[in-house]
């Protein structure tokens, strides 16, 4: 082999030169794209802990501005002021709203994509109190939402998405394009006095049955994945277009039904403890949620309590969990310590939401594998039934 390569080289070394060139460029090529595959993989996956990082970021430059003694407009203009960039463009575009006079509250709905809308709604709760820290840790609730959806998205739907389902779907379109009518003719070239297996001619007939199932659970699986990539964005389109539609398909999903639960709760507690009353606290618990269901179910609540209702009643329009009735009622008798008294049903909602999620991660690439590999088998067992009907048929021939 090295004769024939010096060989080469000595017949014409600017062609092998060349040669060997593009061999060079055709491997660094090779590894630029897998590397920028690689990263674009951990890019669109690490999204939501992205969001939910700068959203932790600019809590903790709030509460430190605000522990010595500035406003939380002064705390972040301060921050800005230190050109650093791991604060993002956007951080230092909400600080230029702020330098124009705008409240925190309006700058921030400048720069929607800075924090997640529920944070946004809680910081501008906490300006109406007059005191923007006490709802910091109702807020800092919402930044460990990110491991579960990672995690979930890493172990099953994007490795579905990107690996499994182009694959699975290919398999029967092959199947029933290429490989059943070969079969088939064959079939009635050789016997064609008798008629095709009845389990064949049912995976025949029914073959684009099959196919419309797996491209639904495909369109399912990727409708998942653009959620999960669009985040809060999408759903602002979503509502912009059906005002609400996303805030109710969400509120479908018992995880996220169950973290809005934990929000409000923490929002209601923070403002109970601040004193506020118990309908306007209701109704701002209800709107930190930043969704319209909860909004809704808020208004209506906060109406029952100024008709006379008893809080703990009230509330069963939001969550009507006994453990939740239970703990509001004991903080209610000792009138005070609302956060303290809940923390525990917050870290129960947020453990239960995780569970959810995870299992719900899990039952449908389970579902999805097993539809697969149960339509996979009725064609092969069809295509063998074939296959044993004409060996049959040629031995005893």
């Amino acid at each position: 082999m090295l004769n024939s390569l010096q060989s080469f080289w000595d017949s014409d070394p600017v062609i092998a030169l060349a040669v060997i060139l593009l061999i060079v460029l055709c491997v660094a090529f090779s590894a630029v794209l897998f590397l920028a595959s690689l990263y674009a993989m951990y890019f669109l996956l690490t999204l939501p802990m992205r969001r939910n990082e700068r959203g932790r970021l600019f809590l903790d430059l709030l509460e430190l501005g605000m522990k010595d003694g500035r406003t939380p407009e002064a705390a972040i203009s301060e921050a800005a002021t230190t050109r650093d960039l791991s604060l993002g463009a956007r951080f230092h575009l909400l600080s230029a709203y702020l330098a124009q006079g705008l409240r925190l509250h309006e700058a921030l709905a400048q720069v929607p994509r800075l924090l997640p809308p529920q944070i946004m709604a809680m910081l501008k709760a906490g300006e109406r109190l007059g005191d923007v820290s006490k709802v910091l840790p109702a807020c800092r609730l919402l930044v460990r939402d990110s491991v579960s959806q990672v995690r979930g998205a890493l172990n099953y739907l994007l490795l579905l998405a990107f690996v499994v389902t182009p694959f699975a779907l290919f398999v029967p379109i092959a199947l029933r394009v290429k490989v059943l009518p070969a079969f088939k003719a064959v079939f009635d070239g050789m016997l064609q006095a008798s008629a095709l297996p009845a389990f064949t001619r049912f995976v025949f007939e029914y073959n684009s049955l099959f196919t419309v199932i797996q491209l639904g659970f495909f369109v399912f699986i990727w409708l998942l994945v653009f959620t999960y990539l669009g985040g809060p964005r999408l759903r602002g389109w979503v509502n912009l277009i059906f005002p609400g539609a996303a805030d109710h398909l969400l509120y479908l999903f018992p995880w996220r039904r169950k973290r809005l639960q934990r929000d409000f709760s923490a929002m209601l507690a923070v403002l109970l403890d601040s004193g506020v009353p118990e309908s306007e606290a209701v109704r701002l618990a209800g709107e930190s949620t930043a969704n319209a269901v909860m909004i809704r179910r808020s208004a209506k609540a906060a109406d029952l309590l100024q008709k006379g209702a008893r809080l703990s009643e009230a509330v069963l329009r939001l969550d009507d969990s006994p453990e939740f009735r239970w703990r509001l009622a004991n903080a209610l008798q000792r009138a005070g310590g609302f956060l303290k008294a809940l923390s525990g049903w917050h870290e129960a909602l947020d453990a239960k939401a995780f569970q959810l999620e995870q299992t719900a991660a899990q039952v449908s690439t389970t579902l999805l594998v097993l539809v697969n590999g149960l339509i996979v088998g009725c064609i092969m067992l069809g295509i063998f039934i074939v296959l044993i009907s004409l060996i049959n048929h040629m031995t005893l021939w």
